[in-house]
């Protein structure tokens, strides 16, 4: 993936980002009629992009993809987001995402990872080392709650 190139989202191409995330999220049969009914559960708030939450993901100038990495505490942060453009699934980008994601996670002392994964992208996690914690409810049902650790202890 040399060619991949991440960096810092802006608070510019929110709209742009959110249009990604909705057409990620509404390849999934099983969320689409929820989504389209609440179109207000795609939303990427603006502070995240002003704080420098968001990286982008992109090649060729074409944004394929984004992650968002919110502190919770000083030892644990949260995946609140990745999204891969659809046709770009399986090529290695939301993995070089979340492998930055942890770099940079680490870099800013956290000690473990959590995010809340849907059924389709529960295998993603655990290929990245993420283990069950627990499951949530959300407003388009039940979800994984899973934890990595980023350092050892």
């Amino acid at each position: 993936m040399s060619d991949l190139s991440l960096r810092f989202g802006q608070p510019a191409e929110r709209e742009q980002l959110e249009q990604l995330q909705r057409r990620a999220s509404l390849m999934h049969d099983a969320y689409r009629d929820a989504l389209l009914a609440n179109p207000d559960l795609i939303a990427l708030p603006r502070w995240q992009l002003e704080e420098n939450r968001v990286r982008v993901a992109e090649r060729g100038g074409r944004t394929l993809g984004f992650a968002a990495v919110l502190p919770r505490d000083r030892q644990t942060c949260d995946l609140d987001a990745l999204f891969v453009e659809p046709d770009h699934w399986k090529r290695g980008i939301g993995r070089a995402l979340m492998e930055d994601a942890f770099v940079l996670a680490r870099a800013g002392g956290a000690e473990a990872m959590e995010v809340l994964a849907n059924p389709y992208a529960d295998g993603f996690y655990a290929r990245l080392g993420f283990v069950w914690i627990g499951t949530v409810t959300t407003p388009l049902g039940i979800g994984g709650k899973m934890r990595r650790l980023l350092r050892q202890t």
